[in-house]
């Protein structure tokens, strides 16, 4: 079975390159199941019904998020009522909406988790080691996935990493995100888990993160506060990871498909 995971989609820029690439990105590379991370789908914050409806259109199955998922209430009635749209697992459990979901690709069933980190964070979640081990004890021997993919949405390059090791083997991959800045560390961990530091931004290529540079400069320049502005036009980025997955559960190969449109 083949995963193609798409890195942090940002505004307008982000679902352009996505509905241009993905369709035929998917015949070539005959991809079963598509994830992507939504947490800045519309105009760089949070998401909207309609932009989560664009991007499924052209071919996006389930999507996952981070912290940036609660800056629209309204979309919160989205969380509650599509399991195919997550948010991180470890929110406390009266947080609206699904840690996880299950999806069927290729005649399989696929485990899809979203975590986040803490180190540098600063958002009122679990830790994340005992949530997806609690996670994995109820889920595996219950519905016996035939893959599991874990996006884990954090700053720090090293709890990524630990993440990696901690669930090498016994996850199909985990796949960071947050940082918007693809990371050139895709590999195949010693027990069989497909890993990525961070699979990168699919927004607008001349951005800082996806945000107009000026505005990036005169904030860090200056002690005001100041509007941030998207960039929706000019050159834009699609970043992604392949992941090719085996019949026990781990993972035969992880690639970087990668593109910039004009």
């Amino acid at each position: 079975m083949k995963i193609l995971f798409i890195g942090d989609i940002v505004a307008k820029a982000g679902r352009s390159a996505v509905k241009e690439i993905l369709p035929d990105l998917i015949k070539k590379e005959k991809i079963d199941l598509v994830i992507a991370n939504i947490e800045n789908l519309a105009h760089g914050k949070g998401a909207t019904e309609t932009t989560v409806e664009e991007i499924r259109e052209a071919g996006v199955d389930i999507m996952t998020s981070g912290n940036h998922i609660w800056f629209r209430e309204e979309f919160i009635d989205v969380l509650n009522n599509d399991p195919r749209v997550l948010r991180p697992a470890n929110y406390p459990a009266d947080t609206p909406g699904f840690g996880f979901t299950y999806a069927n690709a290729a005649r399989q069933k696929v485990l899809i988790i979203n975590l986040m980190g803490r180190q540098w964070m600063n958002e009122p979640t679990e830790e994340p080691y005992r949530t997806i081990d609690a996670i994995l004890m109820d889920q595996v021997e219950k519905e016996k996935p035939d893959a599991i993919l874990v996006d884990f949405h954090a700053e720090a390059t090293s709890e990524k990493g630990a993440m990696g090791y901690f669930l090498d083997g016994r996850v199909t991959a985990v796949l960071g995100t947050h940082t918007h800045i693809p990371s050139a560390d895709a590999q195949i961990l010693p027990k069989g888990t497909a890993f990525v530091t961070d699979v990168g931004m699919t927004g607008a290529f001349h951005s800082v993160l996806g945000v107009d540079p000026p505005i990036i400069i005169k904030r860090q320049k200056d002690p005001y506060p100041i509007r941030f502005d998207w960039v929706e036009t000019g050159p834009s980025v699609f970043r992604s990871v392949l992941i090719e997955t085996k019949k026990d559960k781990t993972a035969k190969s992880i690639v970087r498909i990668d593109k910039t449109l004009p």
